[in-house]
């Protein structure tokens, strides 16, 4: 797996300052944190997907991007759920479910039918 490989960092330090392993962990895990923001506004907010290109409708979009994040990671906070990533899909396939329950009724003509078996 990938994050159990070994890494590998190049650092520059001006003026030759020795870096501690603790300082040097605390600035990876701090670095992480931010990898995980970007990963999260852009994958589950979908801060880059929107369909406007007047100025104040983007900064809207950016804006409600950001505000979704800081909620699911409230109610993270909150032990609402664990993972925002499987928050999303739980919330992804109730609302892919009631649409097809609602598409669907009244549409049996749609649905697969499958004959059985023949051995000749």
């Amino acid at each position: 797996m990938l994050k159990d490989q070994r890494r590998h960092y190049v650092v520059y330090l001006p003026e030759d300052v020795p870096v501690q392993r603790d300082d040097f962990i605390l600035i990876h895990d701090q670095h992480w944190q931010i990898e995980q923001f970007h990963r999260a506004i852009k994958q589950v907010c979908y801060i880059e997907h929107f369909q406007v290109r007047n100025e104040r409708p983007v900064r809207n979009h950016i804006f409600s991007s950001i505000l979704r994040f800081v909620y699911l990671q409230k109610m993270q906070i909150a032990q609402e759920f664990t993972n925002i990533y499987q928050h999303q899909r739980k919330l992804f396939k109730e609302v892919v479910g009631a649409f097809i329950k609602i598409f669907a009724k009244d549409k049996d003509d749609l649905l697969p039918k499958f004959a059985g078996a023949i051995n000749a």
